[in-house]
Protein backbone atom coordinates (compact mmCIF):
# COMPACT_ATOMS: atom_id res chain seq x y z
CA UNK A 1 0.00 0.00 0.00
CA UNK A 2 3.26 2.20 0.95
CA UNK A 3 4.21 1.50 -2.62
CA UNK A 4 1.83 2.44 -4.39
CA UNK A 5 1.11 5.90 -2.31
CA UNK A 6 4.42 6.52 -3.10
CA UNK A 7 4.08 5.71 -6.92
CA UNK A 8 0.75 8.05 -6.66
CA UNK A 9 2.50 10.96 -4.90
CA UNK A 10 5.13 10.40 -7.42
CA UNK A 11 2.49 10.62 -10.11
CA UNK A 12 0.72 14.04 -8.60
CA UNK A 13 4.75 15.77 -8.67
CA UNK A 14 5.04 14.89 -12.18
CA UNK A 15 1.88 16.16 -13.02
CA UNK A 16 2.41 19.48 -11.23
CA UNK A 17 5.08 19.97 -12.76
CA UNK A 18 3.93 19.51 -16.29
CA UNK A 19 1.45 21.65 -16.12
CA UNK A 20 3.30 24.92 -14.54
CA UNK A 21 4.62 27.77 -16.10
CA UNK A 22 8.22 26.41 -15.54
CA UNK A 23 7.95 23.70 -18.30
CA UNK A 24 6.70 26.29 -20.75
CA UNK A 25 9.84 28.83 -19.96
CA UNK A 26 12.64 29.38 -22.41
CA UNK A 27 15.76 31.30 -22.67
CA UNK A 28 16.24 33.18 -26.27
CA UNK A 29 13.54 35.68 -27.57
CA UNK A 30 12.77 37.86 -30.32
CA UNK A 31 11.91 41.26 -30.48
CA UNK A 32 10.76 43.19 -33.98
CA UNK A 33 11.27 46.68 -34.12
CA UNK A 34 10.90 49.50 -37.24
CA UNK A 35 12.35 52.96 -37.60
CA UNK A 36 10.46 55.61 -35.48
CA UNK A 37 11.60 58.36 -33.26
CA UNK A 38 10.32 56.53 -30.17
CA UNK A 39 11.35 53.11 -31.21
CA UNK A 40 14.77 53.85 -32.36
CA UNK A 41 16.21 53.65 -28.36
CA UNK A 42 15.95 49.84 -28.93
CA UNK A 43 18.41 49.83 -32.20
CA UNK A 44 20.60 51.85 -29.43
CA UNK A 45 19.84 49.50 -26.57
CA UNK A 46 20.96 46.24 -28.98
CA UNK A 47 24.36 48.39 -30.33
CA UNK A 48 25.63 49.41 -27.29
CA UNK A 49 25.08 46.11 -25.25
CA UNK A 50 22.44 47.58 -22.43
CA UNK A 51 19.49 45.26 -23.89
CA UNK A 52 22.27 42.05 -23.52
CA UNK A 53 23.43 43.15 -20.39
CA UNK A 54 19.55 43.10 -18.71
CA UNK A 55 19.33 39.80 -20.68
CA UNK A 56 22.30 38.21 -19.40
CA UNK A 57 21.08 39.35 -15.74
CA UNK A 58 18.00 37.15 -16.22
CA UNK A 59 20.16 34.07 -17.87
CA UNK A 60 18.15 34.94 -21.26
CA UNK A 61 19.22 36.18 -24.64
CA UNK A 62 17.12 38.95 -26.74
CA UNK A 63 17.62 39.46 -30.11
CA UNK A 64 16.37 42.58 -31.24
CA UNK A 65 15.77 42.72 -34.88
CA UNK A 66 14.23 45.85 -37.34
CA UNK A 67 11.80 45.01 -39.83
CA UNK A 68 12.15 47.88 -42.83
CA UNK A 69 8.12 47.63 -43.17
CA UNK A 70 5.94 48.34 -40.11
CA UNK A 71 2.61 46.82 -41.22
CA UNK A 72 4.85 43.85 -42.17
CA UNK A 73 6.50 43.75 -38.92
CA UNK A 74 3.49 43.35 -36.71
CA UNK A 75 1.99 40.73 -39.19
CA UNK A 76 5.71 38.41 -38.46
CA UNK A 77 4.78 39.29 -34.92
CA UNK A 78 1.18 38.06 -35.09
CA UNK A 79 2.06 35.29 -36.99
CA UNK A 80 4.18 33.93 -34.02
CA UNK A 81 7.50 34.67 -35.68
CA UNK A 82 8.49 37.22 -32.73
CA UNK A 83 8.09 37.39 -29.31
CA UNK A 84 7.32 40.70 -29.07
CA UNK A 85 7.25 43.81 -31.62
CA UNK A 86 6.94 48.00 -31.46
CA UNK A 87 3.90 49.39 -32.67
CA UNK A 88 0.60 51.73 -31.98
CA UNK A 89 -2.07 51.37 -30.21
CA UNK A 90 -4.67 51.25 -32.86
CA UNK A 91 -2.61 48.50 -34.53
CA UNK A 92 -1.98 46.27 -31.90
CA UNK A 93 -5.86 46.25 -31.48
CA UNK A 94 -6.45 45.86 -35.24
CA UNK A 95 -3.78 43.05 -36.38
CA UNK A 96 -3.08 40.87 -33.99
CA UNK A 97 -5.75 41.24 -30.84
CA UNK A 98 -8.24 41.27 -34.28
CA UNK A 99 -6.36 37.91 -35.24
CA UNK A 100 -7.06 36.64 -31.90
CA UNK A 101 -3.24 36.99 -30.50
CA UNK A 102 -3.67 38.17 -27.03
CA UNK A 103 -0.91 40.63 -26.19
CA UNK A 104 -0.17 42.73 -23.35
CA UNK A 105 1.30 46.72 -23.56
CA UNK A 106 4.29 45.92 -21.90
CA UNK A 107 5.93 49.12 -22.51
CA UNK A 108 4.25 52.66 -22.96
CA UNK A 109 6.66 54.60 -24.34
CA UNK A 110 5.30 57.44 -25.57
CA UNK A 111 2.28 59.52 -27.04
CA UNK A 112 2.74 61.00 -30.67
CA UNK A 113 2.33 64.90 -29.95
CA UNK A 114 3.23 65.93 -33.86
CA UNK A 115 4.90 63.23 -34.77
CA UNK A 116 2.50 62.30 -37.21
CA UNK A 117 0.71 64.62 -39.51
CA UNK A 118 -1.14 65.77 -42.57
CA UNK A 119 0.61 67.67 -45.56
CA UNK A 120 -0.62 69.37 -48.26
CA UNK A 121 1.01 70.36 -51.60
CA UNK A 122 0.92 73.72 -52.94
CA UNK A 123 -1.59 74.29 -50.36
CA UNK A 124 -2.18 75.61 -47.23
CA UNK A 125 -5.23 75.07 -45.26
CA UNK A 126 -6.87 71.47 -43.90
CA UNK A 127 -9.77 72.44 -45.91
CA UNK A 128 -7.98 72.28 -49.48
CA UNK A 129 -7.87 68.74 -48.51
CA UNK A 130 -11.55 68.15 -49.79
CA UNK A 131 -11.61 66.31 -53.23
CA UNK A 132 -8.49 65.07 -52.96
CA UNK A 133 -6.41 61.84 -53.26
CA UNK A 134 -4.57 61.31 -49.99
CA UNK A 135 -1.68 58.76 -49.71
CA UNK A 136 -1.08 56.90 -46.36
CA UNK A 137 -0.60 53.74 -45.09
CA UNK A 138 -4.19 52.30 -45.22
CA UNK A 139 -5.87 51.40 -41.57
CA UNK A 140 -2.73 52.52 -39.79
CA UNK A 141 -2.87 55.28 -37.02
CA UNK A 142 -2.26 57.56 -40.43
CA UNK A 143 -5.77 56.90 -41.51
CA UNK A 144 -7.04 57.86 -37.81
CA UNK A 145 -5.15 60.66 -37.81
CA UNK A 146 -6.72 61.75 -41.06
CA UNK A 147 -10.55 60.50 -40.11
CA UNK A 148 -10.05 63.09 -36.69
CA UNK A 149 -9.07 65.40 -39.02
CA UNK A 150 -11.87 65.26 -41.11
CA UNK A 151 -14.27 65.73 -38.44
CA UNK A 152 -12.08 68.59 -37.06
CA UNK A 153 -13.96 70.42 -39.92
CA UNK A 154 -16.98 68.74 -40.58
CA UNK A 155 -15.72 66.25 -43.65
CA UNK A 156 -15.82 62.61 -43.77
CA UNK A 157 -14.06 59.63 -45.94
CA UNK A 158 -16.79 60.46 -48.43
CA UNK A 159 -15.00 64.00 -49.34
CA UNK A 160 -11.65 62.52 -50.12
CA UNK A 161 -10.18 59.21 -51.86
CA UNK A 162 -7.47 57.19 -49.60
CA UNK A 163 -4.53 55.72 -52.07
CA UNK A 164 -2.92 52.68 -49.93
CA UNK A 165 1.14 53.83 -49.68
CA UNK A 166 3.36 51.48 -47.99
CA UNK A 167 5.55 53.67 -45.52
CA UNK A 168 8.70 52.86 -47.36
CA UNK A 169 7.57 54.16 -50.31
CA UNK A 170 5.83 57.37 -49.07
CA UNK A 171 8.55 60.30 -49.39
CA UNK A 172 9.14 58.83 -53.23
CA UNK A 173 5.81 59.00 -54.24
CA UNK A 174 5.44 62.19 -52.70
CA UNK A 175 7.88 63.49 -54.82
CA UNK A 176 5.80 62.59 -57.72
CA UNK A 177 3.68 65.27 -59.31
CA UNK A 178 0.30 63.09 -58.84
CA UNK A 179 0.74 63.36 -55.20
CA UNK A 180 -0.68 66.41 -53.43
CA UNK A 181 -1.91 65.26 -49.97
CA UNK A 182 0.17 62.36 -47.84
CA UNK A 183 -0.17 61.62 -43.81
CA UNK A 184 2.72 59.84 -42.60
CA UNK A 185 5.21 60.18 -39.22
CA UNK A 186 8.25 60.63 -38.45
CA UNK A 187 11.30 60.44 -39.57
CA UNK A 188 9.03 60.59 -43.11
CA UNK A 189 6.99 63.07 -41.97
CA UNK A 190 9.92 65.70 -41.38
CA UNK A 191 11.50 64.80 -44.93
CA UNK A 192 8.64 65.48 -46.72
CA UNK A 193 7.28 68.88 -44.90
CA UNK A 194 11.28 70.24 -45.64
CA UNK A 195 10.36 69.85 -49.39
CA UNK A 196 8.96 73.26 -51.32
CA UNK A 197 5.71 73.79 -51.28
CA UNK A 198 4.91 71.66 -48.41
CA UNK A 199 2.38 72.51 -45.56
CA UNK A 200 1.37 70.39 -42.40
CA UNK A 201 -2.23 71.48 -41.95
CA UNK A 202 -2.87 69.25 -38.91
CA UNK A 203 -0.93 66.99 -36.33
CA UNK A 204 -1.13 64.71 -33.88
CA UNK A 205 -1.01 67.44 -31.29
CA UNK A 206 -4.46 68.00 -32.13
CA UNK A 207 -5.56 64.86 -30.41
CA UNK A 208 -2.69 64.63 -27.76
CA UNK A 209 -2.19 61.03 -26.27
CA UNK A 210 -4.82 59.05 -28.27
CA UNK A 211 -1.52 57.68 -30.88
CA UNK A 212 0.34 55.38 -27.98
CA UNK A 213 3.42 54.34 -28.88
CA UNK A 214 4.15 50.53 -27.26
CA UNK A 215 5.86 47.95 -26.97
CA UNK A 216 3.89 44.53 -27.11
CA UNK A 217 4.34 40.86 -25.98
CA UNK A 218 2.81 37.99 -26.53
CA UNK A 219 0.81 37.43 -23.36
CA UNK A 220 0.84 33.65 -23.06
CA UNK A 221 4.94 34.06 -23.83
CA UNK A 222 4.92 36.96 -20.99
CA UNK A 223 3.21 35.04 -18.48
CA UNK A 224 5.82 32.18 -19.06
CA UNK A 225 8.47 33.74 -19.15
CA UNK A 226 8.63 36.88 -15.88
CA UNK A 227 11.99 37.10 -16.92
CA UNK A 228 11.44 38.13 -20.49
CA UNK A 229 9.12 41.63 -19.13
CA UNK A 230 11.81 42.21 -16.56
CA UNK A 231 14.99 42.37 -19.01
CA UNK A 232 12.78 44.49 -21.59
CA UNK A 233 11.82 47.13 -19.39
CA UNK A 234 14.64 46.94 -17.32
CA UNK A 235 17.30 47.91 -20.44
CA UNK A 236 14.37 50.40 -21.58
CA UNK A 237 14.54 52.71 -18.66
CA UNK A 238 18.00 52.39 -18.66
CA UNK A 239 18.35 53.71 -22.74
CA UNK A 240 16.07 56.43 -21.38
CA UNK A 241 17.89 57.60 -18.43
CA UNK A 242 20.97 57.54 -21.16
CA UNK A 243 19.00 59.59 -23.62
CA UNK A 244 18.19 62.53 -21.19
CA UNK A 245 22.16 63.22 -21.05
CA UNK A 246 23.96 61.73 -23.63
CA UNK A 247 23.98 63.17 -27.10
CA UNK A 248 26.39 60.95 -27.88
CA UNK A 249 23.63 57.96 -27.92
CA UNK A 250 21.00 60.22 -29.31
CA UNK A 251 23.26 60.85 -32.25
CA UNK A 252 23.84 57.36 -32.78
CA UNK A 253 19.96 56.92 -32.95
CA UNK A 254 19.57 59.50 -35.45
CA UNK A 255 22.24 58.21 -37.84
CA UNK A 256 20.44 55.31 -37.51
CA UNK A 257 17.24 56.61 -38.66
CA UNK A 258 18.41 58.74 -41.39
CA UNK A 259 19.05 62.06 -39.44
CA UNK A 260 21.48 63.75 -37.67
CA UNK A 261 21.01 64.76 -34.35
CA UNK A 262 19.35 68.18 -34.77
CA UNK A 263 16.48 66.66 -36.63
CA UNK A 264 16.26 63.93 -34.14
CA UNK A 265 15.66 66.28 -31.67
CA UNK A 266 13.12 67.96 -33.57
CA UNK A 267 11.21 65.06 -33.87
CA UNK A 268 11.73 63.98 -29.99
CA UNK A 269 9.85 67.55 -29.78
CA UNK A 270 6.89 66.13 -31.24
CA UNK A 271 6.71 62.81 -29.34
CA UNK A 272 5.52 62.90 -25.21
CA UNK A 273 8.69 60.63 -24.36
CA UNK A 274 7.61 58.62 -21.11
CA UNK A 275 10.97 58.63 -20.03
CA UNK A 276 10.57 57.23 -16.72
CA UNK A 277 8.60 54.16 -15.13
CA UNK A 278 6.73 56.14 -12.89
CA UNK A 279 5.44 58.79 -15.79
CA UNK A 280 4.12 56.11 -17.78
CA UNK A 281 2.43 53.74 -14.73
CA UNK A 282 0.34 57.49 -14.39
CA UNK A 283 -0.64 57.14 -17.99
CA UNK A 284 -1.20 54.21 -18.53
CA UNK A 285 -3.85 54.38 -15.19
CA UNK A 286 -5.45 57.16 -16.35
CA UNK A 287 -9.04 57.41 -17.04
CA UNK A 288 -8.00 58.60 -20.41
CA UNK A 289 -7.02 55.73 -21.73
CA UNK A 290 -9.79 53.63 -22.01
CA UNK A 291 -11.55 56.52 -23.79
CA UNK A 292 -8.43 56.83 -25.96
CA UNK A 293 -9.35 52.89 -26.83
CA UNK A 294 -12.64 53.20 -27.31
CA UNK A 295 -12.40 56.01 -30.17
CA UNK A 296 -9.93 53.66 -31.53
CA UNK A 297 -12.56 50.55 -31.12
CA UNK A 298 -15.21 52.67 -32.83
CA UNK A 299 -12.69 53.72 -35.79
CA UNK A 300 -11.26 50.25 -36.45
CA UNK A 301 -14.83 48.84 -36.44
CA UNK A 302 -16.30 51.51 -38.82
CA UNK A 303 -13.39 49.96 -41.29
CA UNK A 304 -13.75 46.50 -40.88
CA UNK A 305 -10.63 46.26 -38.91
CA UNK A 306 -12.02 43.75 -35.60
CA UNK A 307 -12.62 40.84 -37.82
CA UNK A 308 -15.37 39.10 -40.02
CA UNK A 309 -17.31 37.96 -36.50
CA UNK A 310 -17.46 41.93 -34.73
CA UNK A 311 -21.07 42.66 -34.39
CA UNK A 312 -19.80 46.13 -33.06
CA UNK A 313 -17.09 48.60 -31.64
CA UNK A 314 -17.15 46.07 -28.38
CA UNK A 315 -16.39 42.90 -30.15
CA UNK A 316 -12.61 42.70 -28.72
CA UNK A 317 -12.09 43.60 -24.95
CA UNK A 318 -8.97 45.36 -24.22
CA UNK A 319 -7.94 45.59 -20.51
CA UNK A 320 -7.00 48.72 -18.94
CA UNK A 321 -6.04 49.74 -14.91
CA UNK A 322 -9.18 51.77 -15.84
CA UNK A 323 -11.26 49.50 -16.30
CA UNK A 324 -12.56 47.37 -19.57
CA UNK A 325 -13.69 48.69 -22.89
CA UNK A 326 -15.38 45.62 -25.12
CA UNK A 327 -16.40 42.20 -24.19
CA UNK A 328 -14.58 41.18 -21.11
CA UNK A 329 -15.13 37.47 -22.27
CA UNK A 330 -13.00 38.18 -25.30
CA UNK A 331 -10.02 40.29 -24.20
CA UNK A 332 -7.16 40.28 -26.62
CA UNK A 333 -5.37 43.63 -25.66
CA UNK A 334 -4.21 44.54 -21.95
CA UNK A 335 -2.85 47.70 -20.66
CA UNK A 336 -0.02 45.93 -17.93
CA UNK A 337 1.80 48.41 -16.06
CA UNK A 338 3.15 46.35 -13.24
CA UNK A 339 6.35 45.82 -15.06
CA UNK A 340 6.62 49.04 -15.53
CA UNK A 341 5.77 49.80 -11.91
CA UNK A 342 8.79 47.32 -10.76
CA UNK A 343 11.27 49.56 -12.48
CA UNK A 344 9.42 52.70 -10.39
CA UNK A 345 9.98 50.84 -7.46
CA UNK A 346 13.57 49.68 -8.48
CA UNK A 347 12.89 46.21 -7.78
CA UNK A 348 14.27 44.98 -10.99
Amino acid sequence: MNKIKTALLALTILTSALTSTNVFAKDKFSVCWSIYVGWMPWDYGDSSGIVKKWAEKYDIEIDIVQINDYIESINQYTAGQFDACTMTNMDALTIPAASSVDSTALIVGDFSNGNDGVVLKNKSSLKDIKGQNVNLVELSVSHYLLARALESIGLSERDINVVNTSDADMVAAYTTKDVTSVVTWNPLLSEITSLPKSTKVFDSSNISGEIIDLLIVNTKTLKENPKLGKALVGAWYEIMATMQTNDVALTKMAVASGTDLTGFKSQLATTKMLYTPSSAVKFTNSKQLPQTMKYIAEFSFDHGLLGEGAADSTFIGIETPSGIVGDKKNIKLRFDPSYMKLAADNKL
